[in-house]
């Protein structure tokens, strides 16, 4: 995709045809040369801004992937770094690039195997594949996987005005993923536009967090003077 290395049209369609899981199963050798990969910039922005609130002990990467939010965990946590996702391919590129000294975890966010064991937990763009039901859920199991006073954190990026052309082709992706599930089982969830920030902070306040809004000045500001990305802060008491 984009690129000679990436996936072709067909591999693309056969994943979107596929349940997540095996969608990303299928996805995972050449995810890391797709757009769907959080850049590097969105990665340094969040290790600056949760620098002075560190070092941390323990940390967890949500979602994780082939591991890009691990190097975030490593350069803040002094004593574990784990990671945890539900796609056993996208594990093994994770295991082979990271080699030794992390934890690499294959379980479901919503039924998370921890309790009371970090410090720090991070996610990188994996919103998208919960659907708004599914967030008290999601949370409530992040809240019991850190220990007082630890952290949930994770970026946002403001939403395309409906004036720009993202808007318009995000509106459409989502409208075709909804049709896609419509008519054809297993469910492939990803709607870029139904994690809303201001659903998504109450449900946070609901799980039991307190939570704060970083602006991410790396991104400048939008015409209206409000930030383009804000990093999520919810810290549990």
């Amino acid at each position: 995709m984009f690129s000679p290395e990436g996936p072709t049209v067909r591999e693309l369609a056969v994943q979107a045809l596929s349940s997540v899981e095996r969608g990303y199963d299928l996805l995972a050798p050449k995810f890391d040369r797709t757009p769907f990969r959080t850049p590097v910039s969105v990665l340094d922005a969040v290790a600056k801004a949760l620098g002075p609130v560190g070092p941390f002990e323990d940390g967890l990467d949500l979602c994780c992937g082939t591991g890009a939010g691990l190097a975030v965990l490593g350069g803040l946590c002094r004593r574990s770094v784990t990671g945890v996702d539900f796609s056993a391919g996208m594990l093994e590129v994770a295991r082979r690039g990271l080699g030794e000294g992390v934890a690499l975890v294959r379980a479901d966010a919503r039924a998370l195997p921890f309790t009371g064991a970090f410090d720090l937990v991070v996610s990188f763009g994996a919103f998208g594949h919960f659907l708004p039901r599914e967030l008290p859920g999601l949370f409530s199991q992040v809240h019991a996987a850190l220990r007082p006073g630890g952290r949930f954190a994770f970026p946002v990026l403001a939403p395309p005005r409906p004036s720009s052309p993202a808007y318009w082709m995000l509106l459409g992706f989502d409208a075709v993923m909804r049709v896609r599930n419509a008519v054809w089982r297993p469910p492939f969830v990803m709607y870029y536009r139904a994690f809303r920030l201001g659903a998504v902070r109450r449900e946070l306040e609901l799980a039991g967090f307190t939570v704060e809004l970083q602006p991410l000045p790396e991104f400048g500001l939008r015409a209206d003077g409000s930030p383009r990305a804000r990093l999520v802060t919810a810290r549990r008491g």
